[in-house]
């Protein structure tokens, strides 16, 4: 996304989302995962991540979740946030895209996935709009169309999701919601006297 072309189309693509897929541990997470002695004990995501998804389904985005781990936190994770399917355990996450297209109704054009690591390559490469995180492997952020500058589990989904509904013109009128009549935002976004 270095150049202005490659910018314009990742604005074009984003704007055509109609569902959105996420892999978990390294993309909503920070990727660590704490084991204690019963297994799985904790992972982390960010309140803006999670602030930012809120604002993508106000949008009319559908939200999936597409992970190799199998885990009852993320369940309880994608319960809070209301996401529309979570698919956990998967070993070929294309598959699994092509099944929630099929599923929704959406093009593939229109789907889009976020991933970390070589696991979610095959669900990213075939999605209309493909992402990744900072600090992702360079096969990744060579193919993706858009890559955070935010670290993962830190708010690099909700720059995301702002990345997402600039291009879809739906910034402004979600942001007013949030800001008082009397003080609209300037431009570098900074509130104006």
């Amino acid at each position: 996304m270095n150049t202005p072309g490659a910018l314009a189309e990742a604005q074009r693509r984003a704007a055509a989302l109609e569902l959105i897929a996420f892999d978990v541990d390294g993309t909503l997470t920070d990727g660590r995962i704490h084991i204690g002695p019963s297994g799985e004990a904790m992972k982390s995501f960010s309140v803006r991540d999670g602030f930012g998804l809120a604002l993508l389904r106000r949008a009319g985005i559908r939200l999936a979740i597409v992970t190799g781990r199998d885990s009852p936190i993320v369940a309880v994770r994608a319960a809070e946030l209301g996401f529309d399917a979570v698919v956990q355990g998967v070993g070929d996450k294309a598959a699994v895209m092509r099944e929630l297209c099929a599923r929704f109704n959406v093009a593939g054009a229109h789907s889009g996935f976020v991933g970390d690591d070589w696991p979610d390559l095959g669900a990213m490469v075939q999605a209309g709009f493909c992402a990744t995180v900072a600090g992702a492997p360079p096969e990744l952020r060579a193919r993706a169309h858009w890559v955070s500058t935010t670290p993962p589990g830190e708010g690099a989904v909700r720059e995301l999701a702002e990345f997402v509904l600039r291009a879809r013109g739906q910034w402004e009128a979600l942001c007013a919601e949030y800001v008082p009549a009397a003080a609209p935002l300037a431009p570098d976004g900074t509130t104006r006297p």
